[in-house]
């Protein structure tokens, strides 16, 4: 194989790359936890917090706040997974690129 055909396979293959980066940035993921769910962008943004039961008692806030936080971690841990599935056929095993 030539430097020429390798470099225009490295090429294909970045712009793949980015391609699947994009989708995965654009999507909405959501985590749940209790009455609470949250949704967050590929990029880890939080865009929407949703608490089901609207009335919340002053002893219950720290109860609230730790499902929050279990929220926010399964809709990442769905983007991580998500990001490894997708991008995973790019680094071939190699972990920590994404």
């Amino acid at each position: 194989m030539n430097i020429q055909a390798m470099m225009k396979q490295a090429q294909k293959l970045q712009k793949d790359m980015m391609e699947e980066k994009k989708k995965i940035d654009e999507t909405i993921y959501e985590g749940k936890s209790s009455i609470v769910t949250v949704k967050l962008k590929g990029t880890k943004e939080v865009v929407e917090i949703k608490i089901e039961n609207e009335t919340i008692e002053a002893d219950e806030i720290e109860m609230l706040q730790d499902m929050l936080m279990v929220a926010i971690n399964d809709a990442m841990k769905k983007i991580d997974k998500d990001t490894e599935q997708k991008m995973g056929k790019f680094t071939q095993g190699m972990p920590g690129l994404f």
